[in-house]
């Protein structure tokens, strides 16, 4: 596939997706498929587990191991339950009253929406164990950009969601299958690298290599803000799904778009508060209280 990509990229002509030799799942047994989207879900919800019990080790954790064990079920839960409510309050409201809704692969699934779902977990998990919000928030964004990533890369194996049509040379425009002989950006990869690696590389770095997470709501400050502006970019990018190509022609924006502007400015505000606060110690009390034996 990759001497494929650089064959065609040299000759200026566009990839042809359908001749990468991808196929939307692993392997398929009679009418079973194991998808890559759902691999996707499933390796991602896993690394978030994984890496979660590994950062609650290091010093000021605000949580215990039996803590990340109720945030993985709930997590889970939020995830798909948000991202495929949230798909049909944003995007398809038609889906709701019928058996579709719960058609996953009707459709799609919302990052808005899978956010809220997460969100209303660790409200749970947090009120059911007593802990701090807000810190909470902080461990558990570090661990979004990685699933994200592989999502956006089953996108791309699946030739969906593809982007705009390019104008001028693109090197790497494709022709999807779904987007008629016409040249587009692969969004998908754009969205697995900006809101994705890169955006997780800077996430585990803070966490790791500085005291980020001793600033409640920095760490997930800088994922939502991440997050929405990388979204908002991107979405120049992106085809616009055809029932809601009016929303582009009407207001110039996506609805992707409009959603992400308030992602923003709550981004932006919990930055402010993070930055003005005192930082917590490593014990994970304000460091100008006093610790007690």
């Amino acid at each position: 596939m990759l001497s494929l990509l650089a064959a065609t990229a040299a000759a200026h002509e566009p990839i042809q997706w359908a001749e990468l030799g991808l196929r939307p799942y692993l392997f398929e047994i009679g009418s079973f498929q194991l998808r890559y989207y759902s691999l996707a879900y499933l390796f991602g919800i896993l690394f978030a587990y994984w890496h979660l019990s590994k950062m609650i080790k290091a010093p000021g954790a605000p949580l215990a191991q039996r803590h990340a064990d109720d945030l993985f079920f709930y997590g889970t839960l939020g995830v798909i339950l948000g991202g495929r409510l949230g798909y049909a309050a944003f995007y398809q409201p038609e889906l709701f009253g019928g058996v579709e809704l719960f058609q996953l692969w009707n459709g799609g699934m919302s990052f808005h929406g899978g956010v809220i779902g997460v969100l209303v977990a660790i409200s749970w998990v947090a009120w059911r164990g007593g802990l701090n919000w807000l810190r909470v928030c902080d461990y558990v964004a570090v661990n979004v950009p990685i699933g994200y990533m592989l999502g956006r890369i089953a996108n791309f194996i699946n030739g969906e969601l593809y982007g705009r049509p390019v104008e001028g040379d693109v090197p790497w425009a494709m022709v999807f299958p779904g987007g008629g002989d016409v040249a587009r950006h692969p969004s998908q990869l754009y969205q697995a690298g900006l809101e994705g690696l890169l955006l997780g590389i800077l996430l585990l770095a803070l966490f790791w290599k500085t005291r980020a997470r001793y600033r409640p709501g920095l760490l997930v400050a800088i994922f939502t803000i991440g997050m929405g502006v990388g979204r908002f970019v991107n979405e120049f990018f992106r085809e616009p799904d055809a029932y809601l190509a009016y929303v582009v022609t009407e207001t110039g924006l996506s609805r992707g778009q409009w959603l992400s502007l308030p992602m923003i400015a709550v981004g932006i505000a919990v930055l402010i508060y993070a930055l003005v606060r005192s930082p917590v110690s490593s014990a994970g009390k304000p460091a100008s209280q006093p610790r007690t034996a």
